[in-house]
């Protein structure tokens, strides 16, 4: 391990100082903004439907998505910078209590009955390398997750991110699809208007969905498109990493090859460019240029982000997880054996795995994903969601 990843102790109490430092910090966001808010009074907009608009939101999130849209973006991102260098992550630590070595979620298998029933699943990949110079018991390896039929449907594992945040570990979801399909819902206010399906679980998936997982970024701050059921909400550009769900359930990432998508396409979701393609990292990883990856808090910043690819043998991964830039993002997936890879958000406001249990018909009980993030509700989606999101159903 690096001197650098053993110069900090205590990390239970600076946890809790991050936490104290956080809480004053939201306070602080949520003041000014409000402010903003009343300097640009003059201009008719009104707050107030932010504020009431359905969902789990936070108001710091509604009030900063409020100011994006209404030529804050400058207040907004000078906010998050400086929430940033109050909050970064803590070099050096250990794990408080250990990696995680059950699944928390309490998931059950669905009762439904795959379409491909008596068919052999994908193999289950081998255990991660960990990342880190002195791994913990467990790190890397694989954990049942959730099941259809008593199937494992999908694993997890658990990693740090590197050998300088060693106090912090993220999440790779591996999912079977030969017994889960992926259908995209929109949410209400991103990708736009009303479209089909709903922006929440539907009722007809309450009773066997298992998982939801976050999509990507505003459109305005996507660089790329979004179509879906054949109503271009926008434009798709060619070249763009593009999560594609197919009308089957299938999902792939790929860099838009341009033109319409053909008829065997459901949606098409686009951000940013690939972090991995044909099984090789983007050489712009190690730029962190913000032409290239979005305007965010900084693309070398450490903070909570989610990404999605898929292995060689069409499996799917997914990590979620705190105290990341966009390489280490780029490193989980590969490690992970990612062949293509797009990052999908940022932050603890929009980043989420949630699992699904079903104790009586009619009920989905849902649990967040650990680690810890005390911004995502585990009822997200069970409402209106006011951004898009993916739905893991059994095939």
């Amino acid at each position: 391990m690096s001197s650098a990843a053993t110069k900090t102790s205590r990390p239970r109490r600076a946890q809790r100082g991050v936490e104290r430092r956080s809480r004053r910090f939201r306070l602080v966001r949520t003041a000014a903004l409000s402010l903003a808010v009343l300097l640009v009074g003059s201009t008719g907009a009104s707050i107030a439907p932010a504020l009431a608009a359905p969902g789990t939101d936070s108001v710091a999130a509604r009030l900063a998505e409020w100011g994006r849209d209404h030529g804050l973006g400058w207040a907004v991102t000078a906010l998050e910078q400086a929430q940033y260098a109050r909050d970064a992550p803590t070099e050096g630590g250990s794990v408080s209590g250990g990696l995680p070595t059950a699944t928390s979620s309490g998931t059950q298998a669905s009762t439904s009955t795959p379409r491909q029933a008596g068919r052999a699943t994908t193999a289950a990949p081998g255990t991660l390398s960990p990342l880190v110079d002195s791994p913990l018991a467990g790190e890397g390896a694989w954990r049942d997750l959730y099941a259809v039929n008593g199937v494992p449907a999908a694993r997890v594992a658990s990693l740090r991110p590197d050998s300088l945040h060693t106090s912090y570990y993220v999440q790779v979801v591996w999912m079977d699809p030969q017994l889960v399909s992926f259908t995209l819902h929109p949410g209400y206010k991103v990708p736009g208007p009303n479209l089909s399906p709903a922006n929440r679980i539907a009722p007809g998936e309450i009773d066997s969905v298992l998982a939801t997982f976050n999509s990507g970024f505003l459109m305005t701050d996507a660089r790329g498109g979004y179509w879906q059921n054949g109503q271009n909400i926008a434009d798709l550009r060619q070249g763009a990493a593009s999560m594609v769900l197919t009308v089957d359930g299938h999902l792939r990432v790929e860099a838009w090859p341009g033109g319409s998508p053909s008829s065997d396409i459901a949606a098409v979701r686009q951000n940013l460019d690939l972090v991995i393609e044909n099984g090789v990292i983007s050489p712009a990883v190690s730029q962190a240029s913000a032409a290239v990856w979005g305007k965010t808090v900084g693309n070398a910043a450490y903070v909570w982000r989610s990404g999605i690819g898929v292995r060689a043998d069409g499996s799917v991964v997914f990590v979620v997880g705190p105290a990341m830039d966009i390489q280490s993002l780029a490193d989980v997936l590969h490690d992970a054996g990612a062949v293509n890879a797009m990052q999908l958000d940022i932050n603890p406001d929009w980043t989420n795995y949630i699992t699904y249990s079903h104790p009586s018909p009619g009920v989905a009980t849902p649990s967040v994903l650990p680690p810890a993030n005390p911004k995502v509700s585990p009822n997200r989606y069970l409402q209106p969601s006011s951004r898009d999101f993916v739905a893991v159903l059994p095939r």
